[in-house]
């Protein structure tokens, strides 16, 4: 049983006798552990939070042609690279043209030529619709489903960015992560993570070497 005792000792002349006072900490102690259990049994703990990653299709009756079918004004071709660099083209790749491969940083807004910059300015259309939806909801004009249901209907439209994701052997892994990341700030619905090719290679290296392939392919 926990209890404190004071007082006790020989009487003083001439002072009043100090009295023995007990004090039970058992209650206290037994309430303490039903709060705790209280706690721990309505307490929601948190949940593991799931992204969702759109993989190529491994059809093999799909042609290449089939595979990359996005029109060149929504689509975006990112190349994640070393120490931080994203390499990304819109449309198709122009080989013979090494300064049409750009270069950018996860940097968020804070840099013009951030990765987050770029989404944001070619996806400008559907954030603006996105956002207009939201104020909607906030406002009790629309219902969380009927919110959910248009931002997904905005974000697969044919109008909506493409944005196919390529690293390299040279990346790492929370260099995909954040380029993920980017494509859910930037209310981006379509994206996949592909193999890098031969041509991507190409450009990347004809970039690093200010259009040295170029010319020396032309010179032969």
């Amino acid at each position: 049983m926990a209890e404190v005792n004071t007082g006790g000792g020989e009487q003083k002349r001439g002072k009043p006798k100090k009295q023995t006072l007990r004090v039970d900490f058992t209650p206290m102690v037994d309430m303490n552990m039903l709060l705790i259990t209280f706690f721990m049994f309505c307490t929601s703990l948190a949940k593991p939070q799931a992204m969702t990653l759109v993989m190529p299709d491994k059809n093999k009756d799909l042609t290449e042609q089939d595979k990359s079918k996005v029109a060149d004004s929504k689509a975006i071709t990112l190349i994640l690279g070393e120490k931080d660099i994203v390499y990304y083209y819109l449309g198709k790749p122009k080989y013979e043209d090494y300064t049409s491969l750009k270069v950018a940083n996860y940097k968020g807004t804070n840099d013009k030529n951030s990765l987050r910059n770029l989404l944001l300015s070619r996806n400008i259309a559907g954030i603006t619709k996105i956002r207009n939806l939201r104020l909607l909801k906030d406002k009790k004009q629309i219902s969380q489903d009927a919110y959910d249901k248009q931002v997904k209907e905005i974000k697969d439209s044919k109008d909506g960015q493409t944005v196919i994701i390529k690293p390299m052997d040279k990346s790492t892994y929370k260099n995909l992560v954040d380029a993920l990341d980017e494509m859910q700030i930037c209310s981006i619905g379509k994206y996949a993570v592909t193999d890098l090719t031969a041509g991507d290679t190409y450009v990347v290296k004809n970039l690093q070497q200010a259009g040295a392939l170029t010319r020396a392919s032309k010179a032969q």
